[in-house]
């Protein structure tokens, strides 16, 4: 099975969910690093629509200013917008595979994507 994590390495959810897909000899895992290389537009909209959330349920809100800059009630694309332009906006660590994709918080959520 292939996964792919948006990964971001300084935070302890996203570590504990790489671990857990590091751990499944039966998964081929490609990491993504998404502040160094963030996501598409497009991409990050396929990404919401296979979980079957909006862009602003996407939204990390904290440790970030996306509440000051009005982005949980903003459209779509302006949100989607913003995360390109500052990917620390993106919630982590969204994961994806052929089962689904999932914002993996709490870690045990990946669980159900493989």
């Amino acid at each position: 099975m292939r996964a792919t994590i948006w990964h971001n390495p300084k935070c302890g959810t996203s570590r504990k969910t790489l671990a857990i897909l590091q751990d499944r000899s039966e998964v081929e895992l490609t990491v993504v690093e998404y502040l160094k290389n963030p996501p598409t537009a497009e991409k990050l909209l396929q990404l919401y629509g296979d979980a079957g959330i909006t862009p602003a349920e996407g939204l990390r809100l904290r440790g970030t200013n996306a509440e000051e800059r009005g982005l949980p009630d903003a459209d779509g694309d302006t949100v989607v917008a913003a995360m390109v332009a500052d990917p620390i906006l993106i919630n982590r660590p969204l994961v994806e595979t052929e089962k689904g994709v999932a914002i993996c918080r709490p870690q045990d959520e990946v669980l159900k994507l493989l």
